[in-house]
């Protein structure tokens, strides 16, 4: 996995971090020099303990912070999903919400054809119709997700997603989010954060987070072997 990641390291990655460090005004210090690359589009996910810096780095890639020191680049349009779905749809059907995060210049007619695709993308058309309140956890989680697509974000920055829904859901939202990075056409980028070990093993690569640094990139299978003492309990 390293050397494969690697070959890619000679190409424009489409996000890297070159020593970038941020404090926060009270003095804590949440990423120190921290260096980190996706060279293409999958699904990556990343792990650690609370306060290692996970929730900055987000806030950094999605524009909500800027970089004090070291290089950033980033060659995508990001979109932050929330852990909890109730958190980020703000309308009462499927088909509105999704409609609210669409480019205000197209016409009536564009705005239904990207939203009626965007909720193909995530198996969720046959239920446009339906009031939000209705739909389970997964279902809410991929109607955000069709919301982040119609936008035209092409990396999706998810923070524990499935950290709230029960097993069938969890497995229904990581099947939608890892089709969406292995489909042939224009496939998008994924950084995942997760405290659920077992879903290393559906990531292209997996790094762990620590003291504001993150570490080498590695198979989730590897990854695992390594956080194989904290098996069974929160990283």
């Amino acid at each position: 996995m390293r050397t494969e990641l690697n070959n890619y390291q000679n190409n424009l990655p489409l996000l890297s971090l070159d020593k970038v460090s941020f404090s926060w005004p009270c003095g804590n210090k949440a990423l120190d020099k921290c260096s980190f690359f996706i060279p293409r589009p999958g699904l990556w996910m990343l792990v650690g303990s609370n306060g290692s810096g996970k929730s900055t780095l987000f806030r950094l890639i999605s524009g909500m912070i800027q970089a004090q020191s070291g290089g950033f680049l980033c060659n995508l349009k990001p979109a932050l999903m929330f852990q909890n779905p109730d958190h980020q749809l703000l309308l009462p059907s499927v088909e509105s919400d999704v409609l609210l995060s669409l480019p205000k210049t197209l016409t009536y007619r564009e705005s239904r054809e990207c939203v009626k695709t965007a909720l193909n993308q995530v198996g969720m058309v046959h239920l446009a119709s339906r009031p939000i309140h209705t739909l389970s956890g997964g279902q809410k989680q991929r109607v955000a997700l069709a919301g982040a697509l119609a936008s035209q974000a092409n990396l999706l920055l998810l923070d524990e997603p499935t950290a709230l829904l029960d097993p069938d859901s969890q497995k229904m939202v990581i099947e939608t989010v890892k089709g969406l990075s292995q489909r042939i056409e224009n496939p998008i980028t994924v950084l995942w954060i997760t405290h659920r070990l077992e879903e290393l093993d559906h990531s292209d690569g997996a790094v762990r987070m620590e003291s504001g640094r993150l570490s080498a990139w590695n198979s989730g299978s590897e990854l695992q072997k390594q956080l194989n003492p904290l098996a069974g309990r929160r990283v």
